[in-house]
């Protein structure tokens, strides 16, 4: 099947006779995961010609993804692995209090150096139909209320497609905007488009260290802005948005869990309209990488707080389970190889 966007869908409504209040009640119905056909108000709502095409957009979108395998942890998230038309596979994970997090691309470009899904590359870009669609499929399992663009990829590299995705997810989907949340490393056209689009998406900023060097070895194919750099913008748009920038902080075992990093980020932060969400990293076997101790990693946090800056220490969703982003991927793969 050829690629599914947003738009094209509304075409093809457009296209059936539909008119905007058709199109937008159908695209509620479907992000709610309820059947386009057959309903008994649809029969006298819709025009004969819209009833006559529902079936095959019905089954197009249902073929956009299937779910293939899931894995439930201990602290109540489950991570999906999904299989895509064309047989490629991506992950979604279900986390506590109603958020989901999904993937935007096939791999990433950008080579996080403790990230699975980074070790691949870039396979290719979701589709926003296909992005979409992970929310319905996860809604079809337990309430959805809060979007994370955190999954595989980098969304500012598949920008157009996430963004038509956010569109529709604020207006038809009943997700809150500022519980729609655009992660990145950095990406410049970020800034300057997020805040043009109708749906306003709150904002996580991966920083992960601030000391310009050591950033670039963590994220060797991420801009080079510096962090000096990469809070003022994000500060810029907590301005324009009123919503506090979310600043994604996995923290490696020696690497970034410093004092010297501790100063930089009160140095960087304090007084700022920001949350630091501190994310012990979800080892991985093939990966050189630790979590340092809990013990740890709480003193850091109570540490950041009490010099001023709200900081929020996460647990990364499936540790139990070796769920790290790409790691489901990456398991299944090497058992179709075998």
């Amino acid at each position: 099947m050829a690629a599914l966007h947003i738009a094209r869908i509304r075409e093809r409504l457009r296209q059936a006779g539909a008119a905007p209040i058709h199109e937008q009640r159908l695209l509620r119905l479907w992000l709610q995961g309820k059947a386009l056909i057959g309903a008994p108000s649809l029969d006298n709502f819709l025009p004969h010609t819209v009833r006559q095409a529902l079936p095959a957009l019905a089954a197009d979108l249902a073929a956009l993804l299937d779910l293939r395998s899931v894995h439930p942890s201990e602290d109540g998230s489950e991570r999906l692995l999904l299989g895509l038309g064309d047989g490629q596979t991506i992950e979604s994970v279900l986390l506590p209090r109603d958020g989901l997090c999904v993937s935007t691309q096939v791999g990433c470009a950008v080579g996080c150096v403790f990230c699975m899904t980074g070790r691949s590359g870039l396979i290719r870009h979701v589709d926003s139909a296909e992005i979409v669609a992970q929310v319905v499929l996860a809604r079809s399992r337990r309430t959805v209320t809060k979007v994370v663009f955190m999954g595989m990829g980098e969304p500012a590299h598949n920008l157009d497609a996430v963004l038509e995705a956010i569109d529709v997810l604020g207006t038809c989907g009943g997700i809150a905007h500022k519980k729609l949340v655009f992660s990145t490393v950095g990406d410049p056209r970020v800034f300057e488009r997020l805040p043009l689009g109708p749906v306003k998406p709150a904002l996580a900023l991966s920083l992960h260290s601030t000391d310009a060097a050591l950033r670039e070895q963590l994220l060797p194919r991420a801009p080079r802005i510096a962090p000096e750099e990469l809070v003022a913008r994000g500060e810029d748009y907590a301005r324009r948005t009123g919503y506090p920038i979310q600043y994604q902080w996995t923290l490696l075992d020696g690497i970034n869990d410093s004092p010297a990093e501790c100063d930089g980020i009160v140095r960087l932060l304090k007084g700022r309209h920001a949350v630091l969400n501190l994310i012990p990293y979800n080892a991985v076997d093939e990966l050189p990488f630790r979590r340092p101790s809990w013990d740890r990693a709480v003193a850091m946090a109570k540490d950041l707080h009490r010099r001023g800056v709200l900081t929020k220490l996460r647990q990364s969703a499936g540790q139990d389970i070796d769920g790290g982003c790409g790691q489901l991927r990456a398991r299944a793969a090497a058992a179709r190889r075998c």
